[in-house]
């Protein structure tokens, strides 16, 4: 007998069988020569703008053309690129309100605006195929990205587009099928690493919505943890291996990695400079700075010795919360979906590595004389500063009564303000410090704080961040990648900025978090009007 899930499984293997195989080579490696002087040579302003070009002609006749002519005199870089690679160029007027829409109308009419569609790939691009329609950030992220798009995930549900969510699910299937992982986004340059690992935390979307069971996706789900836990079995007290470190004692964590050691293909000159002013050996920045862009938050005073100074990254060297507490919770789910497939010993293995993780967590990551979350430096044996990230064991359920009221009690009083949850404590130049807000970081913190019993900072966190989203809408007709904090009046209300490239309009997770928070915000305002009416 066929059974639903098994349909559903024929369903998925039909839609990829047409999918062209993906050219995996990276652009560094496809135009070697040529791409290092693109990129030395900055032909575009911004570095990303080559990786994600779509050649022409047939990438290796380009190669051999360069080859040929690079030498002459009078040879042009910037004219030979622009003749044979043709840039995108995302639609920025696309993003901008109509002023007749609110903002949850315009949120759900950008959901178009943002969805790219499968036929519209370039061929011999660094755009890995997908065989279904997806949802991108915006501006010059024109790709789906792996833990932007869980946040994003929140408003599709909340507008009702439960194709998109199913496709963008069924879409990291079948990227963790094809590669072994769900990579940082869908380019070739991005394979060597991935980010959060927030696949379970989709799945369980599923359930919340009754759309599917999540058990269908349970063997991308333990592909998933086989590639983050890969040669965790060897390694003995004190050893590491790619994104595993065993610590004295016995206790498994996880950390951030990329397994190349070259400067990033999508900030490649930056890279470079970064590491030239370092004493460390170059290809051990690369490393670290290509595993802080792994984190999510590229770039941050929490993965660097001396905040401002980003040739002093050390991530590989720091045991992040956050992504131990999204291993956690991937470790529950599987253990929860193979319980009700009736796999008792599987349930019980996972539930135990559970167990074992969640001590590891109060042993490592929990920093008692504070009463906070925080990052571990197992390479110095440290805690690291007060980041965002310590309301993340709060989002997971895994914190006791007192931890919870501790961490609640240090978010209000160090990571407060009236905008918003600051991102951390110290001002860098770098995006993901002060005085910086982002939606994830206060969608886990409102979710956190509610679940733990903290419901009244729960809402005022909401209440702030709407504010803050709400009060860039009205002034400029648009939802931004993150915003600044610091401002104190509405006209003061700006995009934060900072990082390696200018502030983003879209924007994919803002829009998200946004929606979401604003169905329980009209919902909650609608009730109040009816109490006061009765």
């Amino acid at each position: 007998m066929t059974t639903a899930s098994s349909r559903e499984a024929e369903a998925r293997s039909d839609s990829t069988a047409s999918i062209a195989p993906a050219d995996t080579l990276s652009p560094a490696d496809r135009y070697q020569e040529l791409f290092v002087a693109v990129q030395m040579r900055r032909v575009f302003d911004d570095s990303k703008t080559f990786v994600d070009c779509a050649p022409r002609a047939a990438p290796e006749h380009i190669l051999e053309e360069y080859r040929a002519v690079h030498a002459r005199p009078g040879f042009d870089l910037a004219s030979f690129v622009n003749e044979h690679f043709a840039p995108e160029h995302p639609p920025i007027s696309a993003y901008i309100a109509d002023q007749d829409r609110t903002l949850t109308a315009h949120i759900d009419h950008l959901w178009d605006a943002l969805t790219r569609e499968p036929h519209d790939h370039p061929t011999q691009s660094s755009l890995l195929p997908l065989p279904h329609p997806y949802v991108v950030p915006g501006g010059r992220f024109s790709e789906m990205y792996y833990w932007d798009s869980y946040f994003t995930m929140l408003g599709l549900a909340e507008s009702g587009r439960r194709d998109l969510l199913r496709n963008m699910a069924d879409n990291f299937a079948y990227l963790i099928d094809t590669y072994g992982h769900v990579p940082n986004g869908n380019r070739s340059y991005y394979l060597s690493r991935s980010q959060p690992p927030v696949f379970a935390l989709m799945t369980e979307l599923f359930e919340e919505k009754g759309l599917s069971h999540a058990r269908r996706y349970l063997p991308q789900l333990l592909k998933e943890y086989a590639f983050w836990m890969n040669g965790a079995e060897e390694l003995r007290n004190g050893e590491v291996h790619r994104h595993c470190v065993r610590m004295p004692g016995g206790g498994l964590l996880n950390r951030y990695w990329d397994d190349r050691d070259t400067p990033r293909e999508e900030s490649y000159l930056e890279d470079v400079t970064t590491a030239s002013l370092s004493q460390r050996p170059r290809h051990e920045v690369y490393r670290d700075l290509r595993a802080g862009a792994a984190s999510g938050w590229d770039f941050s005073s929490r993965w660097c010795a001396e905040p401002g100074q980003l040739h002093t990254i050390r991530t590989t060297a720091i045991l992040p919360v956050d992504l131990n507490c999204l291993m956690h919770r991937l470790e529950q789910q599987i253990a929860a979906i193979n319980v009700a497939c009736g796999d008792d010993e599987t349930a019980e293995l996972f539930r135990e590595r559970a167990a074992d993780r969640r001590a590891a967590i109060d042993r490592w990551l929990w920093d008692e004389t504070s009463g906070q979350y925080r990052d571990f430096d197992w390479e110095r044996n440290e805690h690291r500063g007060l980041t965002a990230a310590t309301v993340t064991p709060l989002f997971v359920g895994i914190s006791t009564k007192s931890q919870s009221a501790r961490v609640a009690a240090a978010v209000e009083e160090h990571l407060l303000v009236p905008r918003g949850l600051m991102t951390s404590l110290v001002e860098t130049g770098e995006q993901w410090d002060r005085p910086n807000g982002w939606a994830p970081l206060h969608w886990m913190a409102i979710e956190g704080l509610k679940a733990s019993g903290h419901v009244s900072l729960s809402r005022d966190i909401a209440r702030r961040w709407l504010r803050t989203v709400r009060g860039v809408y009205q002034r400029d007709g648009e939802l931004v990648e993150k915003y600044d904090l610091t401002k104190d009046s509405e006209d003061d209300c700006l995009g934060g900025g900072g990082g390696e490239y200018p502030l983003q309009h879209g924007f994919g997770w803002t829009n998200g978090v946004t929606r979401k928070l604003l169905e329980h915000d009209e919902a909650v305002g609608l009730a109040r009007m009816q109490r006061t009416r009765g």
